[in-house]
């Protein structure tokens, strides 16, 4: 791996490519050769990540010599990180005052003098909280404020927060399958949730459109107590401000701590405890707009979610430094990180001056399992009536053209997928993938992006299966076949995503070190070029033994012998 060429690899997939990568001098080598190369600036702060973390960082600030006057606000910053002396932070202050006197290095050093002295002053803390409850145009009068019509959302105090909502997308007349999706998740959240908090918190599906009713028995069915739609003709085709506008003033209704809040029957809290959205280019605009009108957070792009307390230390959650606070009926929410290392668990938590609701996520369509709809489910059904502004309207379709629905891979029962391993011959590698899947019953081609991104060169007759409509993965579709068989892919965390719920995997890689083995049922170490091949003949003679094929069979020790590496 000493050797690694970073210009062979995506960003997304250099990073699992040097994970396992501690020597220094090979990370520089690999760093000299990016630099030398492509020179992509998302790739060398990769590989000087991964270098600092084994060498440690160059320029440690020495805290017992700090000249403000040579320092950019920066390396104040972390200079002050090491001074613990509340005497000593006050001189350097007056030291700025007679100095420089830049603000931003005074308030750097005010809020370290206020960290180390704790929270026995609570005139700090008093001032904090005034602070945080007043608008832009409140605490800088001085400023120019172009956007000063705009309504200042102020946080909520001491708000009440019940069930998780659920925003029903509906596409072509049809509720989209990531709905349902979400429904069924959110039904398993909240029948765990009253179990463990001894609560009846609901499932609430959302429902806005032209024909948004006719919906609403499904909604039910797939998990939901309660369904709150708007209807209007007008609503026909998705429209950035109604659409934001309807739902918040559902979130809203019931509640006395706003003042254009509907009186309604079937809601009597603030606003909801949780809100999931599905991350579809509707979907990941109004999830985006409408947690920014409720004040509260948002985690695009999740995958994973599930509810549980939780113990922080941080100061700017707990108020104070040195100390933890539980924070209860959590909604963790988990989403691949960029860097292709490992997931992250994103977490909304409320300051001690401010409290952030609903907990909000956008969900990947194929994170989780279409519920088998429940038609003797029962739940009730409300209209949301509202008289909807003109104004909202200004912005109209007057014309659009429908794509063509392209190919769905979810619903195939076996799916052979092919990644850079077919360098050797791009055409051929397809035709292979293309004859063990026609040898199943019901199968289909999947692609990396890998193949969509790279300058491949494929012939006619095959092109049409490397296209992105293929591919497998974050940026692409998740499916959970039955078997997955994956030829040639290294298994970067992005692609993991799209098939990670897969009942049986098989990998087919020349690199025994290769990350998709971790996750792999059956991994051959062999050429995809032999192995494919063998695969489809054993197939057509009913003779295909996974377990015999791999030398053993298990996760992820299961192996066969093989050649030289898949990129």
């Amino acid at each position: 791996m000493a050797d690694l060429d970073p210009s062979e690899y995506e960003v997304s997939e250099l990073g699992p490519a040097i994970k396992e990568i501690e020597d220094v001098a090979a990370l520089k080598a690999i760093l000299g050769a990016e630099e030398s190369g492509e020179s992509r600036p998302a790739a060398i702060t990769l590989i000087e990540s991964r270098i600092e973390k084994y060498e440690g960082p160059e320029d440690e600030v020495d805290t017992d010599d700090v000249d403000l006057a040579e320092m950019s606000t920066a390396d104040v910053g972390n200079a002050l990180q090491g001074i613990d002396e509340v005497e000593r932070l006050e001189a350097l202050l007056d030291a700025e005052e007679g100095g420089e006197d830049r603000d931003s290095v005074k308030r750097l050093i005010q809020s370290r003098i206020d960290s180390v002295a704790g929270s026995d002053e609570g005139d700090t803390e008093a001032a904090q909280a005034d602070e945080e409850s007043m608008s832009p145009e409140e605490r800088h009068p001085d400023l120019d404020h172009p956007t000063a019509d705009k309504k200042h959302v102020r946080a909520l105090e001491n708000g009440v927060y019940r069930d998780v909502w659920v925003y029903c997308e509906t596409q072509a007349g049809s509720l989209i399958d990531v709905s349902r999706e979400m429904l069924g998740k959110a039904r398993q959240l909240m029948d765990e949730y009253n179990d463990a908090y001894d609560e009846n918190e609901r499932v609430v599906g959302v429902l806005i459109g032209d024909d948004a009713a006719t919906h609403a028995d499904e909604v039910i069915a797939c998990g939901a107590d309660l369904v709150v739609y708007h209807e209007d003709e007008r609503l026909e085709r998705f429209l950035h401000k109604p659409y934001t506008e309807i739902f918040c003033q559902m979130a809203r209704a019931g509640s006395d701590k706003y003042d254009d809040a509907d009186e309604v029957d079937w809601k009597e809290y603030d606003k909801p405890r949780y809100v999931l959205f599905p991350a579809t280019n509707n979907g990941r605009d109004l999830s985006a707009q409408v947690q920014a009108a409720l004040d509260s957070g948002l985690a695009s792009d999740c995958s994973g979610l599930y509810i549980e307390d939780t113990v922080i230390s941080n100061p700017v959650k707990t108020g104070a430094p040195g100390e933890k606070k539980t924070f209860e009926r959590v909604l963790h929410m988990k989403r691949p990180d960029f860097s292709g290392f490992e997931y992250s668990t994103i977490l909304c938590l409320d300051n001690p001056n401010r409290e952030f609701h609903p907990q909000g996520a956008s969900v990947i369509p194929g994170s989780f399992e279409v519920p088998e709809p429940d038609a003797d489910r029962e739940g009730e059904t409300v209209e949301h009536d509202a008289t909807l502004d003109d104004d909202w309207f200004r912005v109209e379709v007057t014309d659009y053209d429908r794509l063509e629905a392209g190919v769905d891979l979810s619903g195939h029962e076996s799916i052979v997928a092919v990644g850079r391993g077919i360098g050797a011959d791009p055409t051929r590698g397809v035709e292979l993938a293309v004859e063990l899947a026609e040898a199943f019953e019901d199968a289909d081609v999947g692609v990396s992006r890998g193949i969509v991104t790279g300058s491949y060169q494929f012939d006619g007759h095959v092109e049409k299966y490397t296209r992105e409509e293929r591919q497998i993965g974050e940026t692409g579709q998740v499916v959970a076949p039955k078997l997955y068989i994956a030829a040639g892919i290294s298994g970067a965390v992005q692609h993991k995503v799209g098939m990670d719920e897969s009942e049986t995997i098989v990998a087919i890689n020349t690199d025994p070190e290769a990350r998709i083995r971790d996750f792999s049922d059956y991994f051959i170490e062999g050429d995809l070029f032999e192995v494919l091949p063998q695969l489809t003949a054993a197939l057509k003679e009913g003779q295909l033994d996974f377990e015999a094929a791999a030398d053993g069979g298990g996760r992820p020790d299961a192996t066969a012998q093989g050649g030289e590496a898949d990129e």
